[in-house]
């Protein structure tokens, strides 16, 4: 009896040894738990605000007719693509057309009174100077050829008017682009006080995405971008990226090029525009998206999310202090683009060790006894 006693002495100690080899005890005989614990050091990490944009052709124009009349030929179909100067309609107005020969016959009208008026002042000058006729039917002559000649420029004007007329009656493309849709038919009438007009026509060999950002992402543009002036900081900014209405992303990246710099009153907001190269036409004029503008930082205090916990909407870790005592210390801290990790604006520095798992059963003045988890092992998740 007293041996098996003995046996299960033996076993309990040596339980009591090894749960002591593992966790540890304090000079008080209390239990220490192992936690693994990151030393902090600055990380560069890249982080992104993401938008909503409005996307438009480097140039989109109205093609409205410029003379009264009624449609005679459309050439180009809803959708097609023009090269700048491509015939797109033809207006049909016969007064414009009659005009014009009625300005042609006006011209040969003019030009024919002006060499009989040169014809007559050629013919007085020999007469003048042999005193056969005075001086004053000589300068009369001369004043008939000069109303004759104003005539024929008065006739070249309206002879120009009337081309011009014609000129309009065949609208052409203003800029290489796309057609949009074509809300007229042939024999349509149509002016260019018509509501509607012919068609649109986009430019989309660059396309711009405008997006509005409001005071915190604008506090948070210039906090984390370096420069002095509004431009100068998007001069230092990197390429962004545009996401597509289908969560795609566009190959391209963009340059986010110039800003209103005046927030609006009313929505409290900044405009912005963003340029990306559209050569193969794949964004169309009025599609959404969301630009996306990275943010790099190259000295981040950077701590797991699971290493934080939330108390009365406070965020807090644990800290380790003098003693491998832990203590709680609030910080303030924005999430990464992967969830996974907070970057921590205060409440931390270079050097302090934070606790990185097991917090739920942690209180003040616990001590602990850390263990240095590596680096590369917490960190090999973060975009740096």
């Amino acid at each position: 009896m007293y041996k098996k006693q003995l046996v299960i002495l033996t076993l309990c100690w040596f339980m009591m040894a090894c749960q002591s080899k593992q966790s540890g005890q304090n000079q008080d005989g209390q239990q220490v738990t192992t936690y693994p614990v990151i030393t902090v050091q600055p990380q560069p990490v890249t982080t992104s605000i993401k938008i909503p944009a409005t996307i438009q052709g480097q140039q989109v124009v109205e093609i409205r007719p410029m003379i009264d009349g009624y449609i005679e030929a459309i050439y180009v179909n809803e959708g097609a693509t023009v090269k700048k100067g491509q015939l797109l309609f033809k207006i049909r107005n016969p007064q414009y057309e009659q005009a014009l020969r009625t300005a042609q016959a006006g011209i040969k009208s003019a030009v024919a009174n002006v060499s009989t008026a040169e014809l007559s002042l050629e013919k007085l000058k020999p007469l003048v100077e042999q005193d056969i006729v005075s001086n004053y039917e000589l300068k009369s002559a001369q004043n008939t050829l000069d109303a004759q000649k104003a005539a024929l420029a008065e006739a070249q004007a309206t002879l120009a008017n009337a081309e011009a007329n014609v000129a309009y009656m065949y609208i052409h493309s203003p800029e290489d682009g796309v057609i949009s849709t074509i809300p007229y038919k042939v024999g349509a009438l149509v002016s260019s006080t018509s509501t509607d007009a012919l068609t649109t026509m986009s430019n989309t060999g660059n396309i711009y995405a405008y997006i509005s950002m409001n005071e915190k992402q604008l506090l948070q543009f210039q906090n984390n971008v370096v420069g002095g002036s509004m431009q100068d900081k998007l001069n230092h900014l990197p390429p962004v990226s545009l996401v597509l209405a289908n969560d795609t992303v566009y190959r391209t990246s963009g340059k986010l090029e110039t800003a209103s710099g005046i927030i609006d009153t009313e929505t409290g907001s900044v405009s912005l525009k963003a340029t990306f190269p559209n050569s193969k036409g794949v964004i169309s004029s009025g599609a959404s998206g969301t630009v996306v503008i990275p943010f790099k930082t190259p000295d981040a205090i950077v701590i797991p999310q699971s290493a934080t916990y939330e108390l009365q909407d406070k965020r807090l870790v644990y800290v380790v202090i003098p003693g491998d005592k832990v203590k709680s210390v609030g910080i303030k801290t924005t999430a990464t683009d992967d969830g996974l990790f907070f970057i921590v604006s205060s409440g931390l520095k270079k050097g302090d060790q934070v606790v990185l798992s097991g917090i739920t059963a942690l209180k003040d003045s616990v001590q602990i006894k850390p263990v240095q988890a590596k680096s590369d092992s917490v960190y090999n998740k973060l975009n740096r």
